[in-house]
């Protein structure tokens, strides 16, 4: 059975939960590990799904190489939620950003592959992230350190888990609650 579009769009709205993106990280140990406080976990992460960020570039330099201030783009991500660290106590961010990357329809291992360099590529640069609401008074600068984390399904392709197996790329199989999945084809239902 290929994965089905309501497969990819249950797990993106339940990893855009605080508390699911971090029962996703107890999956993946080390990363889980990376969390700042184990005692308040719900407080430690913030999970943007289909994130944007600001990427900040220097303006020309006048004479003498001053610059004067910088432009920057905003631009959609490629990765499917960006979980970012944060202090409990001090509610700033931290350096270790993780971003998720869900197996879509019709992806195949290099579609997937893809879409994490091209993240690398776009946050190469000076960068913020446009944060959510109830958030966005946090300061948003880029990461010291960006980690990758594939969630594929028990229906995605063998090659594509070898690939990424074979690429050092972590991973986690996941099964999403069909019961959500219901919900997700009545509402559409309702809706057309």
């Amino acid at each position: 059975m290929p994965v089905k579009q309501s497969h990819y769009e249950v797990l993106l709205s339940e990893y855009s939960n605080r508390e699911a993106a971090i029962a996703l990280l107890r999956e993946y140990r080390p990363y889980l590990e990376m969390l700042p406080s184990m005692r308040r976990p719900d407080r430690s992460v913030i999970s943007i799904p289909l994130p944007v960020a600001r990427i900040r570039q220097p303006k020309p330099t006048l004479g003498h190489n001053v610059s004067v201030g910088s432009t920057g783009a905003t631009i959609p991500l490629e990765c499917d939620i960006a979980l970012l660290m944060c202090d409990p106590e001090w509610k700033i961010k931290m350096g270790v950003e993780i971003l998720i990357f869900i197996h879509r329809p019709q992806e195949d291992f290099s579609g997937l592959l893809r879409r994490w360099r091209q993240t690398q590529v776009s946050l190469d640069k000076d960068y913020e992230w446009l944060m959510p609401p109830g958030e966005q008074h946090m300061v948003s600068e880029g990461a010291e350190q960006i980690y990758p984390l594939f969630v594929v399904f028990a229906e995605t392709p063998e090659r594509i888990k070898r690939g990424l197996a074979g690429a050092s790329l972590p991973f986690v199989v996941q099964t999403p609650d069909f019961g959500q999945e219901e919900e997700f084809s009545e509402a559409l239902f309702a809706e057309g």
